[in-house]
């Protein structure tokens, strides 16, 4: 009997991988010192991805490369039957149902039932025979079979990475039956290669298919680790996210642990005083995301060192940030800032002028930033000129949600600080009106227009990630001291494993 080199290849490749899998991660003594993500995905979301397994498993017999079989009996008083199956293909295939269970600190364990598959390809076969009779034949041929697999798939950390084995898996055949030619019922010899190609045929099946399942649990842990990793990243800036300890597999959930740390150039990020215990998340939906504070403040300053933190405003974006109301007053400053400059001829910037600092309290994600306003006029025919500079301490606590494939973020209880005030129609800064007025104008308007310029980036960048592609129900962001937690229901695009998968097999 051979294998195909590509299947011995690979069964070599997944035995190596497996036996570096215990030894290739090391944690610390303290559980969950060093977790900022974690990932917890409960019972009726392992229901729901096991019916994509179905549809995966039945990918996978389809464009599975089954190797050559060739073998060869002595038969009493008829000498050598030699034989091989040749050109092996799946057709008709279907899976009756699957299931799935968690087993507590164990496996997940997966029962496929009455898969019913219709094998085709050719027989050559060969038969020496007493007094130098000699046959050889080559026929095609069909198989019809009824399995039923069993997988335990374990989840392990390989590469600081979450890996997959289901090499515990077994083949139960209800039906294995042999035609040749179309002929339902062979006759004496036919019959005779039936009994024992069938029994041949079982074992490499045994072995093919579970193989096949082994090395494609490992390809889709692969993808998932590669989906998330591409998620959390965004040119330069991105998120650690190697196991922080074990991954965990309890009666209805399970539960991953990352490091969270924020890669970027030069910038070290180290966290060792996370606040993570299993009891903050709960098992009543589908998905859980805990993010630690850390996680929010180093992305922060890796955003201001990538000189991200900074807006542009100018024409009629500006005019609505200082005409928000018809006043005397309104006026009056306008007048006095631009100097008579009409808006298509002036520009604002606004910019972090430091790492802005990020609290996670019950009522909120805290944002504290020292903030740069620059307002340039370009009078016609003259120099250009810093009307307006000023440098601000703002505070302001946000509330986030999810809704209609959207961020949205509420901005609450702002407080603004100045701390460097220049105009050019106040030298002295006596003239409280011009203050005043920017005072109510930022609170009113500009927090509010700068969130949202944030709110729609954010969800641009999420969307080209590809979340827009699940349908998520019922989403909430739930804040307490320290941490956030992300909650949600949701559906799998169908068309997102396949489409890997067809890619890969």
């Amino acid at each position: 009997m051979l294998w195909a080199g590509r299947m011995r290849l690979r069964t070599v490749g997944i035995w190596v991988a497996l036996v570096h899998v215990s030894a290739a991660c090391e944690f610390g003594p303290v559980p969950y010192s060093v977790t900022g993500i974690v990932c917890r995905m409960t019972e009726p979301a392992a229901l729901l991805l096991n019916q994509e397994t179905a549809r995966v498993i039945q990918a996978a017999f389809r464009n599975a490369k089954f190797p050559n079989i060739t073998g060869e009996r002595s038969m009493r008083l008829l000498g050598k039957v030699a034989y091989g199956l040749t050109n092996i293909q799946v057709n008709d295939l279907s899976i009756e149902r699957s299931e799935v269970e968690l087993k507590e600190n164990d496996a997940i364990h997966i029962a496929i039932k009455n898969v019913t598959a219709l094998f085709k390809g050719t027989l050559t076969y060969g038969y020496a025979g007493a007094w130098f009779l000699q046959l050889f034949h080559s026929v095609d041929f069909e198989i019809e079979s009824s399995i039923d697999l069993q997988i335990n798939i374990k989840l392990m950390c390989q590469k600081d990475q979450v890996a997959a084995d289901a090499s515990d898996c077994y083949l139960t055949f209800h039906k294995l039956t042999l035609h040749l030619q179309g002929d339902k019922d062979p006759g004496w010899l036919k019959q005779l290669f039936t009994d024992f190609i069938s029994f041949t045929l079982k074992l490499v099946l045994k072995s093919e298919v579970c193989n096949e399942i082994n090395f494609l649990a490992q390809v889709l842990a692969n993808f998932v680790h590669d989906l998330a990793a591409n998620f959390v990243r965004d040119e330069a800036i991105r998120l650690d996210i190697s196991l922080a300890s074990v991954p965990l597999i309890k009666a209805h959930y399970l539960e991953s642990h990352h490091k969270g740390l924020v890669l970027y150039k030069n910038y070290s990020d180290v966290f060792s005083d996370s606040v993570f215990s299993p009891s903050l998340l709960t098992e009543s939906r589908m998905l859980y995301f805990w993010l630690s504070e850390h996680i929010l403040n180093s992305l922060a300053s890796a955003a201001f060192l990538d000189k991200r933190l900074g807006l542009t405003i100018r024409g009629e974006k500006l005019q609505a940030l200082f005409e928000m109301e018809d006043t005397e007053a309104q006026r009056k400053a306008v007048q006095m800032i631009f100097q008579g400059t009409a808006y298509n001829d002036s520009v604002a910037k606004v910019w972090s002028l430091a790492h802005p600092q990020i609290s996670v309290q019950p009522e909120g994600t805290v944002v504290k930033s020292l903030v740069g306003v620059e307002i340039r006029i370009f009078p016609p025919g003259e120099e250009p000129l810093v009307a307006l500079y000023m440098e601000k301490e703002i505070t302001v606590t946000v509330q986030a949600a999810y809704a209609e494939k959207k961020l949205i973020l509420h901005p609450l209880d702002s407080r603004i600080e100045f701390k460097v005030f220049k105009c050019t129609a106040d030298p002295s800064g006596n003239d409280p009106s011009i203050r005043n007025f920017l005072q109510t104008m930022i609170s009113v308007v500009g927090i509010p227009e700068v969130i949202s310029r944030i709110e729609q980036a954010l969800t641009s960048l999420m969307n080209s990630k590809g979340l827009h592609l699940f349908e998520i129900r019922n989403p909430e962001i739930i804040t307490r001291k320290e941490y956030i937690i992300v909650q949600l229901d949701f559906s799998f695009p169908n068309h997102l494993l396949l489409d890997f998968l067809e890619k890969k097999l």
